[in-house]
C-alpha cells in the first residue's frame, strides 16, 4: 500500500482571553484572600470545589457560597519528571487529586514541600489517603497559582 500523505512537526501557539463568568471570578477573588470557595447544591447538598454554577447531578443552579477547609485528602498522584506544553511549574513536581474536607469532588492540584525528584522519598509522603494543608503564595495575582500547592501534614 503506498503512503499518500506527508507528516510534519509544527509548534502552534494559540493565545486567546476568555470571560470568567460569576462562579470563576469568585473562586479566583476567593484565592487572593487565601479562601476557598465551594458551592453547594440546594437539591442534594453536594459542595464543590471549584465552584460551580449548576450541580452536575441535579442540574440544580447552585448560588449559596461555603467557604470549605484548607485540608484535605490525596486520592490520587502522579509525578511529572518532563517538561510538557502547559504544565503549572517546571518538572519535576507532584500533582494530586485533592478531596478537601467537606466537600464532594476531587480537586486538581499541586502537592509541594517536597523533592519533586526524588520518588522514594515522594511515595513515603505522598499516597492515597495522605493528610494536606493548603500553602499560600506570597503574592496573590487572582490566579490558580495563589494557592501555591498542598503540602503533606
Amino acid at each position: 500500500m503506498t503512503k499518500h500523505f506527508s507528516t510534519m512537526e509544527h509548534d502552534v501557539w494559540l493565545p486567546y482571553r476568555f470571560a470568567l463568568g460569576p462562579a470563576f471570578y469568585k473562586w479566583f477573588e476567593g484565592l487572593k484572600e487565601e479562601k476557598i470557595w465551594g458551592t453547594k447544591c440546594p437539591k442534594c447538598g453536594k459542595v464543590l470545589v471549584p465552584a460551580r454554577s449548576f450541580c452536575p447531578d441535579c442540574n440544580a443552579d447552585m448560588d449559596e457560597w461555603v467557604e470549605v477547609a484548607q485540608e484535605g485528602e490525596i486520592v490520587a498522584w502522579v509525578q511529572a519528571n518532563r517538561p510538557f506544553y502547559g504544565a503549572p511549574v517546571e518538572p519535576p513536581f507532584i500533582a494530586a487529586l485533592i478531596r478537601l474536607d467537606g466537600t464532594a469532588c476531587n480537586f486538581l492540584h499541586l502537592v509541594g514541600g517536597l523533592d519533586g525528584g526524588d520518588a522514594e522519598a515522594a511515595k513515603a509522603k505522598v499516597r492515597r489517603g495522605s493528610r494536606v494543608k493548603a500553602v499560600w503564595a506570597d503574592e496573590k495575582k487572582g490566579h490558580m497559582l495563589d494557592l501555591k500547592y498542598f503540602q503533606p501534614v
